[in-house]
């Protein structure tokens, strides 16, 4: 991911809580502490303040990523899949969504991940007033698939398209994120019966070892992982990078449509 960021003529920067800071932009020998995952927690939003205070290392989800991209004035984050509201009852509802709306900056992704209500995770984002964007798109993207049946209300094939829509939110001081959203790439996208049926799987064995809160994501995108024999995180790799190309493009056209304005 950084590697194309950088290709796209921007400038790359990882967010996380690093021994008690929250930081924006690792050092090399703090990534590969943090990739070693040993007593690294899962911090959101709501957790920053204590892994701060308690001087602890963290890898951030989308959600405190956003709030420390926010802190820090930053105009555009890349991501996987964004969180949503899960599929079986109580109907959880990650932490992302409501930090989506108090993040104004673009966000892109490859949806939300496959393992969520989908519609119902569009919904929410609609009511919160957050702005989704297909990128090349009519459709929102499945994550590790490039349809859901899920149609879209706004498109963009262009990054400058997308700087444009970003500036209009800013200019009516909208405090919500602009959220891209774009398909995986072709050649490691899944079709879209694979995933279901892992998904369904996945839920199966969820209830039945009682799997609940935080633990409940990776449980399931592990659970998917094994069911597609690996094929998911190939797909996860390759959306990652052509989300953060994107994001690259859409970082430069945003600066050079602010040059052009000055």
């Amino acid at each position: 991911m950084t590697a194309a960021v950088q290709r796209g003529g921007a400038h790359p920067a990882i967010t996380a809580v690093v021994r008690g800071v929250a930081t924006l932009g690792l050092e090399s020998e703090e990534l590969e502490r943090f990739l070693a995952r040993d007593g690294v927690l899962k911090v959101s939003a709501r957790d920053l303040p204590v892994a701060m205070a308690q001087g602890r290392d963290g890898a951030t989800t989308v959600a405190a990523s956003l709030a420390i991209a926010v802190a820090a004035q930053v105009a555009v984050f890349a991501t996987g899949g964004i969180g949503g509201v899960h599929r079986e009852a109580p109907f959880d509802e990650s932490g992302d969504l409501v930090e989506l709306a108090r993040s104004p900056m673009v966000v892109v992704c490859a949806g939300a991940k496959s393992i969520l209500d989908l519609p119902a995770t569009l919904e929410r984002l609609e009511t919160l007033g957050v702005t989704v964007v297909g990128y090349r798109t009519d459709e929102l993207p499945g994550f590790f698939t490039r349809t859901s049946g899920i149609r879209l209300t706004a498109r963009a094939d262009t990054v400058e398209e997308i700087a444009s829509i970003h500036r209009a939110a800013r200019a009516l001081g909208r405090p919500q994120a602009t959220l891209v959203v774009q398909p995986p790439p072709e050649d490691v996208a899944l079709p879209q019966d694979v995933v279901d049926r892992a998904v369904h799987e996945a839920l199966e064995e969820a209830s039945q070892t009682g799997v609940r809160g935080a633990s409940t994501t990776p449980f399931l995108l592990s659970a998917v992982l094994r069911a597609t024999e690996g094929r998911s995180l190939l797909a996860n790799l390759g959306l990652l990078e052509e989300n953060a190309a994107l994001a690259a493009g859409i970082a430069v056209a945003l600066s050079t449509e602010a040059d052009t304005q000055r």
